[in-house]
């Protein structure tokens, strides 16, 4: 496992995303992927009630990818695994009249984890470096100079505060796939009816751009993957060996964080000698033995079955 350490992004590295793999799978057959992705994905389930319980610190997962790379099918993946009281996914659009009253970053700030909270981001601040340089929205020397700004941003996020004590970690993954794994994909969602809806005529128009797109996610990765928010480039032609590396990474960072249960509240000793000490506790009833209750409903579906 050792490997998927090839696809973070070391602070000052160059990078240049035409020339990384898409679809690599690092030796891992698909059946061995996908047993592995279904145990971290229960250690996650695990380590995020933890986090949840813990109350210290907050987690942002960062999604970028471009269309058809699989930033849905991700967030169902890992987010499918966490208990929503202690998780939110948060997408980013065309900004609103609202949000652009605001510096870039204001809806991004807002929308960041409270203690204990894991938010996936779809979409982030990203976007402003990526197609609002492909398209020409703002100059360059404004997008060129939100690197640092994001940088500051992320970097102001992991200090610890009042609010969240042990500071929010944050982790952004680029689910890199080919151009023609996106035509592909493409195709797929025009011959079924239940994908339909997700496409539109600019979905197309934007691979003219492909290149372009490449270059700027390429920049905006090395100029922002830092020891504090490290950016991970996962090869995501395969859906199977994506799911892999990100649940991966996540438990794999999750437990490095060596959380704890908070300390109880009451004095334990006391509370088992005053409501515990000479009570009988009935035991649990076994697996597959319905006790009185179930026997009761059986015997009353049975009499509903026998009237119909």
């Amino acid at each position: 496992m050792n490997t998927f350490e090839k696809c973070v992004v070391k602070p000052g590295a160059k990078v240049d995303l035409a020339k990384i793999s898409t679809d690599e799978t690092f030796g891992w057959t698909k059946s061995a992927a996908q047993e592995q992705t279904k145990k971290n994905l229960e250690r996650i389930s695990k380590l995020q009630e933890l986090l949840h319980f813990e109350g210290k610190r907050g987690l942002n997962l960062v999604v970028q990818a471009m269309d058809t790379g699989g930033k849905d099918g991700m967030v169902r993946t890992i987010g499918g695994a966490m208990n929503p009281a202690g998780t939110r996914v948060v997408s980013f659009k065309a900004p609103t009249a609202e949000e652009r009253k605001h510096d870039f970053l204001w809806r991004i700030e807002i929308a960041m984890p409270k203690a204990g909270e894991i938010v996936i981001s779809n979409r982030s601040q990203y976007e402003d470096v990526g197609i609002a340089r492909v398209h020409n929205l703002v100059p360059e020397e404004v997008w060129r100079g939100r690197y640092a700004l994001i940088n500051n941003f992320e970097e102001k996020l992991s200090q610890p505060s009042p609010e969240i004590p042990e500071g929010t970690h944050v982790l952004k993954f680029f689910l890199h796939i080919s151009k023609d794994e996106q035509l592909r994909r493409f195709r797929d969602r025009i011959e079924d009816p239940a994908k339909q809806w997700k496409l539109s005529e600019a979905d197309f128009k934007e691979r003219a751009y492909w290149d372009d797109y490449m270059k700027a996610y390429s920049d905006a990765i090395a100029n922002c993957s830092t020891e504090k928010a490290p950016w991970y480039v996962i090869p995501a032609d395969n859906k199977w060996m994506r799911d892999l590396i990100i649940s991966h990474v996540v438990a794999e960072y999750l437990e490095g964080l060596n959380m704890q249960l908070p300390k109880p509240t009451v004095d334990i000793d006391a509370l088992r000698e005053k409501y515990l000490t000479g009570v009988d506790v009935p035991p649990k009833p076994s697996a597959g033995r319905p006790n009185h209750m179930g026997k009761a409903r059986q015997s009353a579906k049975k009499h509903f079955h026998h009237k119909q």
